[in-house]
């Protein structure tokens, strides 16, 4: 995601903005594969820059890591209208689920790595829930528009149903557990809605 500039800060160059992304991206992938203990050379040898690049961006772990946990939750909420352009809204809010259950994993194998960075207390965290909860909101109401999702229900109730997906064990039938869940869900939100319109792809 794109840095914007604030007063007394420099928006980066093109060239640094790019190592910035490349080293988010891996090291969410280096923390979903290695899990917590990964090492941060090993992040910047999959980004393919140096180290020292590394720090530059990032001058310790913790920041590396608060960094990346931001950066997934930013585009899990922009999968939200991302979705909502091509897709009706219950399908929509299907694959967006999918795209939360990844964040969950990826959450998850960060573990302790997440929990030294930042307290249980700390904004992070009530900050990134209210950015979730803004993008369930834009899928749920897109969906009592169209005519595909019931308008009975609140998405702080809906996310606590798919944090469900927390306490799922892990091991090789995890990711059919959990689409199996989330089908329940979504099943569940069409409940009671007219019959679903047909629509044309937009």
């Amino acid at each position: 995601m794109t840095e914007t500039a604030s007063a007394g800060v420099r928006p980066l160059r093109a060239d640094a903005q790019r190592n910035r992304e490349r080293l988010l991206a891996a090291a969410m992938q280096a923390f979903a594969e290695e899990g917590e203990e990964v090492a941060l050379e090993s992040v910047a040898a999959r980004a393919g820059v140096g180290i020292g690049t590394l720090y530059r961006h990032f001058p310790n772990r913790d920041a590396l890591v608060v960094a990346a946990y931001q950066n997934e939750v930013d585009e899990l909420c922009a999968a939200a209208a991302d979705l909502l352009a091509s897709v009706p809204a219950d399908e929509a809010l299907r694959a967006w689920a999918d795209r939360f259950a990844d964040y969950i994993a990826t959450k998850r194998a960060m573990g302790n790595a997440l929990r030294s960075a930042a307290a249980s207390d700390s904004p992070l965290f009530a900050t990134t829930r209210e950015q979730i909860l803004g993008a369930l909101r834009l899928l749920l109401t897109a969906g009592v528009g169209d005519g595909t999702l019931r308008a009975d229900v609140a998405p702080s109730d809906v996310i606590r149903v798919i944090n469900g997906i927390w306490y799922l064990p892990d091991g090789p039938e995890w990711r059919d557990s959990v689409g199996r869940m989330l089908d329940l869900v979504i099943d569940g939100l069409r409940y009671g809605v007219a019959e679903r319109p047909q629509q044309r792809r937009r």
